[in-house]
């Protein structure tokens, strides 16, 4: 059993929307993915930590285009009272959105980084974290993707488990990206 991790003071949940995790389309495993993404905000919420939930304003047509069902924040995600929301044009949750100074105002140095798609907006997200000098915590089973699609003569289909660990494996050597989620503790920024 992995020890628990140094306490962050927030948790980013990067594009828990409807479209990616239920319905026709979801990513492999989105049930286990909604079970740790549910039980990280448990955990931050029972301890007073900073939760933001960004959310991808998708281009016309596509799954997450604004104000259609699959754009929405999954319901049993829903952020609380005290929570921010923040929606983004680009896979930068820091790109042309005020989340910089949101963790700034909360006196925020660790955070903990959950969602989708591991290789797009998790990774932009927590490789900005990262040169931001936030101490940045990828639970390895907390992010997910779909797989990539063969390449006729150039690759074989690429599991999304495998391009998930990749992805945070890419950050480098400065997120803590090997642990579990249920190994990821919090506190409040102001302690």
């Amino acid at each position: 059993m992995n020890a628990a991790v140094s306490p962050v003071e927030a948790l980013i949940v990067v594009d828990v929307q409807t479209a990616f995790v239920s319905g026709a389309n979801p990513v492999p495993d989105a049930a286990r993915l909604l079970d740790r993404v549910n039980d990280l905000l448990d955990r931050a919420r029972q301890t007073g930590a900073l939760v933001v939930h960004l959310q991808n304003d998708g281009a016309p047509g596509a799954d997450d285009e604004p104000n259609t069902p699959g754009w929405e924040l999954y319901l049993p995600i829903k952020p609380g009272p005290s929570e921010h929301v923040i929606r983004k044009p680009r896979d930068d949750g820091f790109d042309g959105t005020p989340l910089g100074e949101v963790l700034v105002g909360a006196g925020v140095r660790a955070v903990a980084i959950c969602g989708l798609m591991s290789e797009m907006c998790v990774q932009a997200t927590s490789r900005t974290a990262l040169a931001r000098g936030y101490r940045v915590v990828l639970p390895h089973d907390a992010h997910a993707t779909y797989d990539v699609p063969a390449v006729p003569d150039v690759s074989d289909a690429v599991p999304a488990h495998v391009v998930s660990r990749v992805a945070a494996w890419a950050l480098g050597d400065q997120p803590e990206n090997t642990v579990p989620a249920k190994a990821v503790t919090f506190t409040n920024a102001s302690t």
